[in-house]
């Protein structure tokens, strides 16, 4: 049976520091599924305000404990409320923000490898731990099938997951790098454990 990784146009790549415990993944996408990527976010980019609201309000319905993490939005019940507030809006923004980077970089794997480990990094500061990422490309991908409509096909279905299952991992990795540089040696419960235990209790 094939590494569940290689399915997804991944490459392990070899750790070159003993002391991460996971060896990044490496974006394979192929001329196609990159050139699908492009095509499709340029219809998207014209409705970027409006999938970023979608995005996050869909994120909160279907994955209400996501809203802890956003301090602003915890104790908001009308989540189609939540959509005319500009604060949300602005945050959708910057998410497409980066997606639209990350899109742009595919072709620069060093470039773009560091931006979303920076990204990964900065949400350890914010406390956003990394089983929640994952939720943001499923839901993205909700967001933009109205904007694509019959464009959304399988495969341009299956860049946008490989593009978000690469990112959220890369995250994922620059945010325990970031939790193991704060933890040390100190006794005590890792935050990325702490924020499981809360889920689970």
């Amino acid at each position: 049976m094939g590494c569940a990784l290689s399915g997804l146009g991944w490459q392990r790549r070899a750790s070159v520091d003993p002391a991460k415990p996971e060896p990044l993944p490496t974006l394979n996408l192929s001329q196609e599924q990159h050139r699908l990527l492009v095509e499709s976010w340029k219809l998207i980019r014209e409705d970027i305000a409006k999938v970023g609201v979608i995005m996050f309000i869909r994120l909160f319905e279907t994955h209400p404990e996501c809203k802890d993490v956003f301090f602003m939005f915890r104790d908001v019940d009308d989540l189609r409320g939540l959509g005319a507030r500009k604060d949300l809006r602005t945050h959708g923004l910057r998410v497409l923000s980066f997606v639209e980077k990350s899109v742009a970089r595919i072709g620069q794997s060093a470039r773009l490898e560091e931006m979303t480990l920076d990204l990964g990094r900065s949400h350890y500061a914010y406390n956003a731990p990394p089983h929640y990422y994952q939720y943001v490309g499923t839901e993205f991908i909700s967001a933009v099938r109205p904007v694509l409509n019959e464009k959304l096909t399988p495969d341009v279905e299956e860049a946008w997951q490989h593009l978000f299952t690469y990112i959220c991992t890369v995250m994922k990795w620059g945010y325990q790098e970031e939790e193991r540089k704060s933890f040390g040696g100190r006794s005590g419960t890792p935050r990325s454990q702490q924020a499981r235990e809360a889920t689970v209790a």
